[in-house]
């Protein structure tokens, strides 16, 4: 198993693969969590390349190599931004995929962990390309997880430095990308949901109504989409929640 550091475009990105791989290969990009960073995920990618999947593991805008030494208030103002940016970004991955003759498929899943989570969501909206995903304590409704977390720094006594028009124009521009909205472009592509029930950070309770929103979509095949729901774990993926998402992209991606 080769491990490449490796820039594309503007992207840091770890590339893990074997020399048996090739452009027939299928892909997963997998997007890490806030103030996280790529090399923090080489486990699920340890798992898939040995179930013969190749691997990009990209830093997102001021993580990792990317990092600009901000501070965690820094980087909460710009949550979104970063988040947005990663959307767009995997849309550049999958782009130089082909161009590098990596992707002769459409065998490709997006999957994520955090802020990976509501990233894979905003993708799922925009393209059409991914062939499966997987969403790890991720929210699918991006102004209604906006909305907690503007509730969550008034109670912990952060003034937020946004004035209600500027809060009402950001959800103008997150409702682009919030699929909570607009729940049929999953188009019935296969999903795994995974969140644990304590969930202080991303709640649990408005991904598994989307969830069930999404069941109606998924009348004709039920089993392309699941939510693993752990009763005991908050804000982190256990051991169990990593093997069922890395076994799901590849059982989708064969």
């Amino acid at each position: 198993m080769f491990v490449e550091k490796e820039v594309w475009g503007n992207i840091p990105l770890l590339h893990i693969h074997t020399e048996h791989m090739n452009e027939e290969t299928p892909v997963v990009i997998f997007l890490h969590g806030f103030m996280s960073a790529k090399e923090h995920n080489l486990h699920y990618a340890y798992q898939l390349v040995h179930k013969g999947v190749r691997v990009l593991l990209p830093d997102a805008k001021f993580h990792g190599d990317r990092s600009q030494g901000l501070t965690e208030e820094q980087m909460n103002l710009k949550f979104w931004e970063i988040v947005l940016n990663s959307i767009q970004e995997v849309q550049q991955l999958y782009n130089d995929l082909k161009y590098k003759n990596l992707l002769a498929s459409q065998q490709i899943g997006i999957a994520g962990t955090s802020m990976g989570g509501i990233v894979t969501s905003g993708c799922l909206k925009l393209y059409d390309w991914i062939q499966t995903a997987t969403i790890c304590m991720g929210a699918p409704g991006f102004i209604k997880l906006g909305e907690y977390q503007l509730r969550q720094f008034a109670k912990n006594g952060v003034d937020w430095p946004m004035s209600g028009e500027e809060i009402k124009k950001t959800n103008e521009l997150l409702a682009k990308y919030d699929v909570s909205l607009t729940p049929e472009k999953f188009a019935g592509r296969p999903v795994l949901f995974w969140h644990g029930k304590l969930d202080k950070t991303v709640p649990f309770d408005e991904t598994y109504k989307f969830y069930e929103t999404l069941r109606e979509y998924y009348k004709a095949n039920p089993e392309d989409l699941q939510f693993l729901v752990n009763k005991k774990a908050g804000h982190a993926v256990s051991r169990d929640g990593m093997l069922a998402a890395t076994e799901w992209l590849a059982q989708h991606l064969a």
